[in-house]
């Protein structure tokens, strides 16, 4: 024959299960209760006999019938007491344990069937024997005249038959009680089952474990950050590029999103606070793109990309764009200039010829030397240099402060040029539609600290906004469709002080915005450089 299967569903194992042990629970429950309950009726039945006994003792007519050995009288107050209290048998004994009075009028004048000595010898006994009348609860005294004398005993006994009917009432009860605890165990467990089979959709339990499984591997081996968040904000699970990407600690499962995180608009599109598809936030120096979905549980799952790289690469574009365009005019430029020359000599004018192609080749030369001479550092000077080129295309003048000065001594050269690119870049696009204008860059050494400011001849930046520029998001411009606006100064904020400096806003010398940059430990010492 082929033994039935274990159920695979995750609820009929849960109702099988707590099933049985419901029911194991009840019957240990019920055998643990009933287990005391025989040796305490036998207790109360022999407590009772002696309550019995004791009264009878203090009836001196008994004593005098026993002292005398008047059965008659013995036996006709004893049948009314036990009648009167239900007992089994009241037996009275002279000193020699001989029956004064028994339910049996046959068995007067026999001795008792058990050791009567311990009363006669003064002693209270309670005990459970087999006797004549069978077994029974039996309380023993002794019986005493006035003047304390020992004339006999009383013996008292309770029906053993008694005892169970009253342990069966008991068991019916108890039985009852615990049938009703069941059932209530029975329906409970029933909607436990049914609830678990609505949150599992009823799959096997093989199936749960292979999900959680693939789960994992899923969700570790993506490289796009992932965290579940409960319905008070709380880390649920975090996998591995989350970890990277916001810099959690190892222990952020079951903390709220605030306390792992700074205060931001990270932190803020995170908590739900912020809402929207495709947000950009920036962590540290990297650029996130975060997306977050509300979960039934009313919790939220919140998806993380690093756009880091593809915004360097998408910066790099619009240089090339920038700088393609530049090429384009000056192409277009140099064409117009090798007319006018050519003009010249058909019109045999040699010397002015001359002058033309010196002034005209000489300028850019002055400018490049210029930035080579007062800015050292090759990453910065190209940047510069660069910049210029593209500024000049768009109608803006980029120049260096006379006194700007920067050796061939940065440390991190990438967080300068980040920074560095990011404020011409916003002080460009801030004055290109208005048809051109000025930026003026400074850069100074102050020991190991790097000062650079960048101003502009534009509108400048009302003074309640000068905040909220840093913050990530916000813009003034219209966003292209290939890269979001409202990161590049909130960047610069966050490299500046990660590296312990600061970064300022305020109304330059040109009339519009001036940042001001301040970088400690960003050049090497005279000594380092030296050693």
């Amino acid at each position: 024959m082929k033994l039935p299967h274990w159920p695979r569903r995750v609820f009929a194992q849960l109702l099988l299960s707590q099933t049985v042990v419901t029911v194991g629970v009840t019957g240990v429950t019920a055998g643990l209760f009933l287990a005391p309950v025989s040796s305490e009726l036998d207790h109360d039945a022999m407590q009772r006999a002696l309550s019995i006994a004791q009264a009878t003792a203090t009836d001196e007519t008994i004593a005098r019938a026993a002292a005398t050995r008047d059965v008659v009288t013995a036996q006709r107050n004893a049948e009314q007491i036990r009648l009167a209290t239900g007992a089994s048998f009241v037996v009275v004994t002279d000193l020699d344990g001989i029956r004064l009075s028994h339910t049996d009028p046959g068995r007067i004048g026999h001795r008792v069937s058990t050791d009567p000595e311990p009363a006669l010898n003064g002693h209270s006994v309670t005990a459970i024997q087999q006797g004549t009348l069978g077994r029974t609860a039996r309380g023993k005294v002794p019986l005493r005249t006035a003047d304390g004398r020992i004339v006999g005993e009383v013996s008292v006994g309770i029906s053993d038959d008694s005892i169970r009917r009253r342990l069966l009432k008991m068991l019916t009860g108890i039985l009852l009680c615990a049938g009703a605890g069941l059932a209530a165990g029975t329906v409970a467990t029933l909607a436990l089952a049914r609830r678990l089979k609505r949150r599992t959709h009823n799959i096997a339990l093989a199936d749960i474990s292979a999900l959680l499984v693939e789960r994992e591997a899923m969700l570790h081996g993506i490289r796009e950050g992932m965290v579940a968040l409960d319905e008070r904000g709380r880390i649920r699970l975090a996998n591995d590029e989350a970890v990277r990407l916001l810099g959690l600690p190892e222990d952020c499962t079951g903390r709220p999103i605030a306390a792992v995180l700074p205060p931001g608009r990270l932190t803020d599109v995170l908590t739900g606070r912020i809402t929207g598809a495709d947000l950009p936030a920036v962590r540290d120096d990297r650029v996130l793109v975060v997306n977050r979905m509300d979960t039934a549980d009313k919790g939220a799952v919140v998806t993380l990309r690093d756009r880091t790289e593809l915004e360097a690469l998408v910066r790099e574009l619009d240089t090339t764009r920038s700088l393609t365009e530049a090429l384009r005019a000056q192409d277009h430029e140099h064409a117009n200039r090798m007319h006018t020359l050519l003009g010249l000599l058909e019109l045999g004018r040699h010397e002015q010829a001359v002058a033309f192609i010196s002034e005209q080749s000489g300028s850019h030369a002055v400018v490049a030397a210029r930035i080579a001479e007062q800015v050292q550092d090759p990453h910065a000077a190209a940047l510069l240099a660069g910049k210029t080129a593209v500024a000049a295309e768009r109608g803006v003048r980029l120049s260096l402060a006379p006194a700007a000065h920067l050796p061939d001594t940065v440390v991190d050269a990438r967080t300068l040029v980040t920074v560095l690119g990011n404020l011409i870049d916003n002080a460009v696009d801030a004055l290109a539609p208005a048809g051109g204008g000025r930026v003026e860059v400074t850069l100074a050494a102050a020991g190991s600290t790097l000062l650079l400011q960048v101003a502009d001849s534009g509108p400048g930046v009302p003074e309640d906004l000068r905040e909220q520029v840093f913050e990530e998001g916000w813009t003034s411009k219209d966003a292209p469709a290939h890269r979001p606006r409202g990161l590049g100064l909130a960047m610069v904020r966050r490299l500046v002080e990660r590296t312990g400096g600061r970064v300022a806003l305020d109304t330059g010398p040109l009339g519009g915005a001036r940042f001001t940059v301040e970088l400690p430990e960003a050049l090497l010492t005279t000594q380092l450089v030296e050693a």
